[in-house]
């Protein structure tokens, strides 16, 4: 409920977008700041001016105002209101439409308890952590119902620690009610633990969209490619299972193992930046220890993307300057690496 197309929208930012979400979909807008993630947004819902037109079920909603098109928004700044408390704020919007005092007195309470946050109706938003806020501002974007739910970078004021616990519970929260939702941010992990799929935004165009796996595996341009950290994507010759939940998998004369319990592997991935690198061989165990030698140095930055040949392979690493010039590395100079278990995906063959 509903499903959402963008056909042709353009405008100051965005340049003949089009765009689908599903029914029921989490779907993840990520991209660099200033690329037209949230202008998106504010097109769906009525609060940029667009020319093309965006259609709900179909129907063309853009002669409809913002307050009739039933979007739930959960603005980045949350802006609560300081004067009044967790359960006023929550009913401002239904006091505002003038729905009946019991109905809004229920809706408050039931999304008080889908929010996990009774025990704070009384407080005010000065007394709240952020991640208090963050769940009554997602409270009160669903106080009326919508069909569909915007949220522009919600994780952006809460710590690290708690944003995962956030992740989970919109998760939950998303799933029960089967609203359509959009959602933005610029982390790729977000991304990925989020989205049923993910729209790399860039230039206020939609650069690709698919599955993590789908972006990760098979970027359809420099562009995403650059943007995702152009990860070393892998082709796998052969893979046998080792017991244990792990895998040996052949990869041009590299044998690396890999946690996957069975099934034929089609590719692995692995970030530069989760490669670790040693002048001197590191201690057991074995396991994904690899000898190289340093064929190309790009500086980029603070690092650097050193392209290191095994056998028959090029990894891409990056590695920190400093760090660079401290193992005294250079141009054929052999080395050490480690892959480790947690950081390599996996792509199934098909």
């Amino acid at each position: 409920m509903p499903l959402i197309e963008l056909k042709e929208i353009s405008n100051y930012i965005l340049d003949d977008l089009n765009l689908k979400i599903e029914d029921k979909e989490l779907l993840v807008l990520l991209g660099p700041t200033g690329s037209g993630k949230t202008t998106i947004l504010n097109a769906i819902s009525g609060l940029a001016p667009y020319e093309g037109s965006v259609l709900f079920d179909g129907k063309p909603v853009d002669k409809v105002s913002t307050v009739r098109r039933g979007i739930g928004y959960l603005f980045q700044s949350l802006a609560l209101f300081p004067h009044l408390n967790v359960a006023s704020n929550i009913a401002y919007s239904l006091r505002i439409k003038k729905s009946q005092q019991k109905k809004t007195s229920d809706r408050v309470d039931e999304l008080l308890s889908l929010m996990r946050i009774k025990h704070l109706s009384h407080r005010y938003p000065k007394d709240l952590s952020g991640g208090e806020k963050q769940r009554v501002a997602l409270a009160r974007a669903l106080a009326t119902s919508p069909n569909t739910l915007l949220l522009d970078e919600p994780m952006a004021s809460i710590d690290m620690r708690f944003s995962k616990y956030f992740r989970m519970e919109f998760q939950r929260i998303q799933r029960q009610l089967g609203i359509t939702t959009i959602y933005v941010t610029h982390n790729l992990s977000e991304a990925e633990e989020m989205g049923d799929r993910i729209a790399i935004v860039y230039d206020g165009k939609i650069e690709q969209i698919g599955t993590y796996d789908e972006i990760f595996f098979n970027p359809k341009s420099k562009k995403v490619s650059n943007f995702i950290g152009e990860p070393n994507i892998l082709d796998c010759a052969y893979s046998k299972y080792l017991g244990d939940g792990l895998m040996e998998v052949g990869i041009g004369g590299m044998p690396i193992v890999i946690l996957h319990e069975s099934g034929d592997i089609k590719k692995i991935a692995i970030h530069p930046g989760h490669i670790n690198v040693y002048k001197e061989k590191p201690p057991e165990p074995s396991i994904n220890r690899l000898k190289g030698l340093i064929v190309e140095v790009v500086p980029a930055a603070f690092m650097l993307r050193v392209k290191i040949k095994i056998c028959q392979n090029v990894l891409l690493v990056e590695l920190h300057r400093e760090l660079f010039e401290d193992m005294n590395l250079k141009i054929g100079k052999e080395v050490f690496l480690i892959l480790k278990l947690k950081w390599i995906r996996v792509l199934n063959g098909r």
